[in-house]
């Protein structure tokens, strides 16, 4: 007889290579052709609803790395809520206005932007977006993320766009919109204003000055003619010079130096002197700012005067205490000019060039212009000093490219009207991390304004007229209209018709009294339109809620996304739009550095899951602290595989010993199962309520680590190992068998739900190899509750694994000292240095098993024992020979004269299980 016939061996058609660049592509196709993601929102209907609203993408290239942990994450809860009952349904989003598309359709289309109308231009731009939406959709759905792709949320649909102007005009209503003229952001290569979201700081090499302006009228303090310098870092701003600031209640000194007298402030004047290389200064005067009001200077090459003006913003941080005041250009400016009845003068037009406004510079870049208003006022005179400096300014963010400020007429959000109220609601707020409540409390706390038209043509147009006196005209008839315009027609309707077409019937206005009206032709600021997905999204589709419970994004988003939906839902409705902030880091290399082209260090979402399958990218997301910036290379993704590797060899293994296993006709009730198996059952139980309590803190590193770990050390390193000696050798229907297998069949079955939300694809196909399930897909299922496992001493079990490490470091020590090969062929002694050691040891029936040894001795003592921790142990080579069956050392071998070769176990076994 083959002893291995009789054996009951693993079998299992689960493969152990996941192979799953191949095999994802069809299970999603698998997914969708059964409709699963409909078919759990069925299962969980009536179930407390819980929403993710999903932060928009921009609709613009393909996806990168960044975009692959959002939306990974994303899944992740929702999946998690869907199955610890919840009603979670997913609606995706994507923003699809802004500068980009019109850019990519100029550049990479090729489009003659000025050979077509408004309207012609819109319609491409809209194309194009929904090519790009239907390109990001496929890359996200490959990365295994469930949702309701069919119908996500665009921000260029009619219901969008239309639920937008409802915003608008309740935000106008309450009084929170005005136009005004006030120096906003410009963007001269968007040729657009920028709100303060949309702008980064970058280091940037500016010329330093120093500029003398002689005082023509010293208002009985100054005789005249003295110079009072003032420090800029932008010299194109001196032809938009106005006036000099003094803070009222600083001290003001003036000083001799070569027959030459200046004013500076005396705070200051110690550092100036260093400056300008000044050699012994006298202070001939002193005076308070307060007394030097309305003194006047005249500029430095116009025939102009520069008034002296009191303003608060007046530091002695930097500079000289007199500050260069041009209202056009700087909006503390702009305030002490306006209090002066100063109007602010912006000779700098659309694109950064100079006009007629600023003689002697026409036509020239604001930034060329530095060089050349430099020379001319060396050329006056008035330029005492000239060097460079590198500082942090202010940037478009889009192009990357410098800023200025530019007074312009624009549409502003008066955020100051309702600033305590959101101040209120970042307090309410859950914020994950817990820094989020004061980065985004200390951004709003200092907020005026929020400058909201756009001087583009790809976006929601701001719904105003004008009557004929240019008097803005927007009410809550003419809001409706528009908003109905827009539902029915889109926001094209805007720029297809004649203001007096998008009017409603019969409108009437004191401000026109001929009937004559003009339209606004700015648009809305593209996070007016994103912000507003509260009222679009979880107000008007089914299945919602305002607020949702959370918001999701990248940490960059406190100033963008978070926070224009808190601003325009504060305003609408007093409340937040949302429960939970949770804010991601950004994605690096390997080093650390961050991801660019030229470095060549970039890692593309589409190449990894070609290469290594998206349940690898995933389980990297779910293997990093991502509240803070993440790495990612290919060594990264590689120990990620082996991990990947270690958890679905652990569940083949299970799967393969559970091949004639029913779990209804087989399992042992609980409380007859062997104690081991309840103790494994109880360690599950552990890691099921450490889990859980990690996805309810939206903590995914625990979750990796303690399954991974589980897998590992609880099941690999001993349940499944030992249990071999069991589950190989004894009769199919031995108790002690059936109770190991009931205990890995729920072992099995709970791990796959607690990994289903983090590696969908690979849980899914564990799924169909388990015996007696009954749902189409574990994705159709509920993760289990921790539960208290029957009739257990936990605490024998716990110090049990304890002292069995003491007895596999005597067993290792052995094995280097060539005493044993492998384990089985060891004989133990174990001598307790305690009660506990000894009350334990002593009541195992199959302590031998647990040890993987052939035989294990608890004695009161041995002159051959090494001391350990728990216990003395002495290993010696067991003097039986080796059952052919079961490879237990024993001297029972040969006793029986059927099957010489076996030990009385396994003789026992074959003959009552496979001799005729």
């Amino acid at each position: 007889m083959d002893y291995k016939d009789t054996l009951l061996m693993p079998k299992t058609d689960f493969p152990m290579r996941g192979n799953l660049p191949n095999k994802e592509p069809k299970r999603q196709e698998q997914w969708e052709e059964n409709n699963l993601y409909q078919k759990g929102l069925e299962r969980t209907k009536g179930r407390p609803l819980f929403i993710l609203h999903d932060g928009p993408p921009y609709a613009n290239g393909d996806l990168h790395i960044g975009h692959a942990l959002n939306k990974i994450l994303k899944d992740f809860i929702t999946r998690y809520k869907s199955m610890t009952g919840y009603h979670a349904p997913y609606i995706p989003g994507w923003d699809t206005h802004g500068l980009p598309i019109e850019t990519a359709l100029t550049k990479k289309k090729k489009v003659k932007r000025k050979e077509m109308s408004t309207a012609e231009f819109r319609k491409l731009c809209a194309d194009y977006a929904l090519e790009q939406i239907d390109n990001q959709r496929t890359q996200f759905k490959a990365l295994g993320v469930r949702g309701d792709w069919d119908n996500p949320y665009i921000t260029l649909t009619k219901d969008y766009e239309a639920a937008q102007i409802k915003v608008f005009g309740e935000m106008a209503k309450k009084g929170y919109i005005y136009k005004g003229l006030k120096p906003v952001y410009w963007s001269p290569s968007s040729e657009s204003a920028l709100a303060e979201a949309e702008i980064e700081y970058h280091d940037k090499r500016s010329p330093s000055i120093y500029v003398a302006f002689e005082v023509t009228d010293g208002k009985g303090l100054l005789e005249g003619g003295e110079k009072i310098i003032i420090w800029t870092t932008t010299p194109w701003t001196i032809p938009a010079n106005l006036g000099i600031s003094f803070h009222p209640d600083l001290k003001y000194a003036v000083v001799e130096v070569n027959d030459q007298k200046y004013v500076v402030a005396n705070a200051l004047l110690e550092s100036v002197a260093e400056e300008l290389e000044w050699n012994d200064p006298k202070v001939v005067k002193t005076f308070k700012g307060q007394e030097a009001d309305k003194i006047v200077a005249k500029h430095p090459f116009y025939d102009r005067d520069s008034l002296v003006m009191l303003g608060e913003h007046v530091t002695t941080e930097a500079g000289t205490g007199c500050v260069h005041t041009a209202p056009g250009h700087g909006e503390d400016d702009f305030v002490v000019g306006k209090s002066y009845g100063i109007e602010p003068l912006s000779p700098v037009d659309d694109r950064g060039y100079f006009t007629s406004e600023a003689p002697g510079f026409e036509g020239l870049f604001y930034d060329a212009a530095n060089k050349a208003i430099t020379e001319k006022l060396d050329e006056s005179g008035a330029l005492l000093k000239l060097s460079f400096i590198t500082h942090s300014y202010p940037h478009d963010w889009r192009t990357k490219k410098p800023t200025i400020f530019r007074a312009t007429s624009q549409w502003f959000a008066s955020i100051k009207d309702f600033r305590q109220d959101i101040l209120g609601e970042i307090k309410r707020i859950n914020w994950h991390p817990t820094w989020g409540e004061t980065r985004l409390y200390n951004m709003v706390r200092d907020r005026e304004d929020w400058c909201i038209s756009r001087q583009r043509a790809w976006g929601v147009p701001i719904p105003v007229f004008y009557g004929e006196d240019g008097t803005p005209i927007i009410t809550d008839k003419t809001i409706e209209h528009v908003s109905a315009l827009f539902a029915e027609y889109g926001s094209n309707v805007w720029f297809e018709r004649e203001a007096k077409d998008l009017l409603p019937d019969g409108f009437t206005s004191e401000h026109s009294p001929n009937g004559k009206f003009t339209k606004e032709t700015d648009i809305m600021d593209v996070w007016f339109d994103s912000g507003s997905s509260h009222e679009a999204v979880l107000c008007n589709r089914e299945d919602h809620k305002r607020p949702a419970d959370v918001y999701l994004e990248g940490s960059d988003q406190y100033r963008g996304w978070f926070n224009s939906s808190l601003s325009t839902a504060v305003a609408v409705t007093g409340k937040a739009p949302y429960e939970n902030i949770i804010s991601h880091g950004f994605v690096l290399d390997g080093n650390g550095r961050k991801m660019s082209k030229s470095l060549g260090n970039v890692m593309v979402p589409a190449k990894v899951q070609k290469q290594l399958g998206s349940d690898i990218l995933r389980l990297w997301v779910s293997s990093v602290d991502y509240q803070a910036d993440v790495r990612i290379s290919n060594d990264i993704l590689k120990q990620t595989s082996e991990a990947y590797r270690k958890i679905r060899n652990t569940f083949r293994f299970m799967l393969a010993n559970l091949a004639d296993f029913d779990p209804k006709a087989d399992s042992v009730p609980e409380q007859e199962m062997e104690e081991v198996d309840r103790y494994m059952l109880h360690r599950l139980q552990q890691v099921v309520k450490d889990v859980r309590e990690s996805y309810e803190q939206f903590e995914y590193s625990p979750i990796f680590h303690q399954i991974h770990n589980f897998c590992a050390v609880d099941l690999s390193s001993f349940y499944l190992d030992f249990a071999k000696d069991v589950l190989y050798i004894e009769a199919k229907d031995n108790k002690r068998r059936r109770s190991i297998q009931t205990g890995y069949y729920e072992t099995l079955t709970t791990l796959v739900k607690l990994l289903t939300p983090i590696i969908p694809h690979t849980m899914d196909e564990v799924w169909e190899y388990i015996p007696g399930t009954e749902a189409e897909s574990v994705q159709l299922t509920d993760i289990p509750e921790p539960r208290k496992i029957v009739d257990l001493d936990e605490e024998k079990w716990d110090h049990f694994m304890n002292v069995r490490n003491d007895i596999y470091k005597a067993l290792e020590e052995a094995r280097n000292e060539k005493i044993i090969g492998k384990s089985l062929e060891a004989k133990i002694v174990i001598v307790p240095k305690d009660e506990q050691t000894k009350d334990v040891l002593t009541s195992m029936d199959h302590l031998h098993q647990y040890l993987i040894v052939s035989e294990a001795a608890v004695s009161d003592g041995s002159t051959a024992a090494k001391e350990y921790k728990y216990a003395d142990v002495a290993v010696e080579k067991h003097p039986g020979e080796k059952c052919e069956r079961c490879w237990v050392a024993s001297e029972t071998v040969g006793e029986d004269t059927d099957h010489p070769e076996l030990c009385s176990r396994c003789a026992e076994v074959v003959k009552e299980n496979y001799t005729a």
